[in-house]
């Protein structure tokens, strides 16, 4: 056990090393530490790992899906509907379908079902490999919006595809019109589950005496619920999650209405997920050993050439997909029209997102090792190194080239948003004057008599004047994003100028801890308007 735990300590140290170098060098993680994995499983002497797909699929598959769900745009999700459904549930098709024909007659004795089976496997991109590439990288709203909704339901559908197609190579029949009628019962359900468990949730949120550290700690919780209580009654575990996680998300400002509650979860899940995420990914590059030790009769040849092959088919059909899938409705429909052209950068860069990652190994591991207590699943070690193939080949390929070809492309903004510093001055603006409104109306007398009252009111119209100066000086600036870059240049410098003093009056003690915590906590605030969560 203890020889279990320490080795569990080395690799998350390992991990953390791995990601601060990856930064150092400037390759997104995922790349990194697959690259990493596969780099340390070949050192002689280390422990093979043999991954039990259900502890993958139950510890690291609900909160990664929560958290997705949770920071998606329930607005943006509904506004690009259309892309994100023809993405998450026509290419998964398509692309099983093309697979499971090119794997049947590319290899010796795989069966239609079993090329199903694959497609199903390899069929949903990873949405952490792609974000994490696209992070810092200038790419449209619209495309970040698209490829965070496809990640939602696209492992949905896959697994139901998945689902189907063992059920098909172990049991010998398989009925289209009753595949169909239970992938939309799969689904539909899940959804209901996940709906159902959310307002559990969300009136336990609302309506007990919670802390921050407890509603933290239920938030941890909850994907996990909802994802079992689907799997128990045989719906899809991520449509809950996904619903449930949507649904939550939507309802925040209802129950989370301290800022030390909301500070905290954020806290809570940014580490949360970055360590499922590092750890996941360097997993990948040591299985590999234990991948190749299974090939049995294929060899290591001919599975690299089969899962080269492969992974140039769920490339390609990707890339022809998106291409309609973005135009074809604005031919069809108006309404698609109102919205302005995403041409043909914003569909290649979203096409070459297209990223494997952990559900599709996971899903490879969870294939039984026998059919029945005598027969032995066919071509199981070949389907699994495949696997790996596919998500080597995309995720290294397309996640190294992907800056490139962003660069390479100049894509700017598609769509009419204004810059986030606009945005917020806004925001700031309305929330100020609606605080100038109430003092007026409901405390008029007070703000005369009670000087704190008073100085308050003045502090918020000398804010309203700041932002109303700021958004004037933008609007006259010949050369805005020169100008910002310094603006943002010299607050950065002068917030880390403030934490020194900070950390020069808790020397002193002359003010409390607790005090100089709460002016450091502004100071973080301050400065993530400006930088954003990009150094989270």
């Amino acid at each position: 056990m203890h020889e279990k735990l320490l080795l569990i300590l080395g690799l998350l140290l390992i991990v953390m090393m791995l990601v601060m170098l990856a930064q150092r060098i400037r390759i997104a993680y995922p790349i990194f530490l697959v690259l990493a994995g596969l780099g340390i499983s070949m050192i002689p002497g280390v422990p093979v790992l043999k991954l039990d797909p259900e502890i993958i699929f139950l510890i690291f598959l609900p909160p990664l899906l929560y958290e997705a769900a949770w920071y998606t745009s329930w607005n943006d999700f509904w506004k690009w509907k259309r892309p994100v459904s023809l993405l998450a549930f026509g290419l998964v098709f398509l692309t099983s379908l093309v697979v499971a024909y090119t794997a049947q007659i590319l290899i010796p004795g795989f069966t239609l079902a079993l090329g199903f089976l694959l497609g199903g496997i390899v069929s949903p991109p990873d949405a952490v490999a792609a974000t994490t590439v696209l992070k810092g990288l200038k790419v449209p709203k619209r495309t970040i919006a698209i490829l965070e909704g496809e990640s939602l339901i696209n492992d949905a559908s896959s697994l139901i595809v998945f689902r189907f197609a063992l059920a098909a190579v172990i049991t010998g029949t398989f009925s289209m019109q009753e595949a169909t009628g239970q992938f939309f019962l799969v689904a539909g359900m899940g959804i209901v589950v996940g709906i159902i468990g959310a307002h559990i949730f969300y009136a336990i949120h609302r309506f007990l005496p919670t802390t921050p550290a407890i509603d933290a700690a239920i938030t941890v919780i909850t994907p996990y619920i909802l994802f079992l209580s689907a799997e128990h009654f045989h719906f899809s575990g991520v449509m809950a999650v996904v619903s449930g996680g949507l649904f939550m998300s939507f309802r925040a400002h209802e129950i989370f209405k301290t800022g030390t509650t909301r500070i905290n979860m954020t806290g809570v899940w940014n580490t949360l997920i970055f360590v499922m995420n590092a750890l996941v990914f360097v997993l990948i590059g040591l299985e590999l050993p234990e991948i190749i030790n299974g090939l049995g009769e294929t060899s290591l040849a001919d599975g690299i050439k089969y899962g080269l092959i492969i992974s140039l088919i769920v490339i390609i059909v990707r890339l022809l997909w998106i291409y309609p899938v973005a135009h074809l409705p604005r031919w069809l429909s108006e309404k698609a029209r109102r919205d302005p052209s995403p041409g043909w950068k914003n569909p290649l860069i979203i096409g070459w997102a297209g990223m494997r990652g952990v559900v599709s190994l996971a899903t490879a591991l969870s294939i039984p090792v026998m059919m029945n207590d005598q027969a032995q699943f066919p071509m199981r070690n070949l389907i699994i190194f495949i696997t790996f193939i596919v998500i080597f080949v995309t995720l290294v390929f397309q996640g190294l080239t992907l800056p490139l070809i962003i660069k390479l492309t100049k894509i700017g903004e598609i769509d009419d948003i204004l810059p986030s510093h606009e945005q917020q001055a806004g925001i700031q603006m309305r929330l100020d004057q609606l605080a100038v409104n109430k003092l007026d109306k409901e405390y008029k007398k007070t703000v005369n008599d009670n000087s704190l009252v008073g100085n308050f009111r003045k502090g918020l119209q000398q804010d309203i004047q700041l932002h109303q100066n700021h958004l004037s000086s933008i609007e006259m600036c010949n050369d805005r994003q020169h100008d910002m870059k310094i603006f943002h240049k010299i607050v950065l410098e002068i917030i880390a100028l403030q934490r020194k003093e900070l950390f020069k009056m808790k020397r002193e003690k002359q003010f409390s801890d607790d005090e100089i915590r709460k002016a450091e906590s502004q100071l973080d605030l301050n400065e993530l308007k400006i930088t954003g969560n990009k150094h989270l």
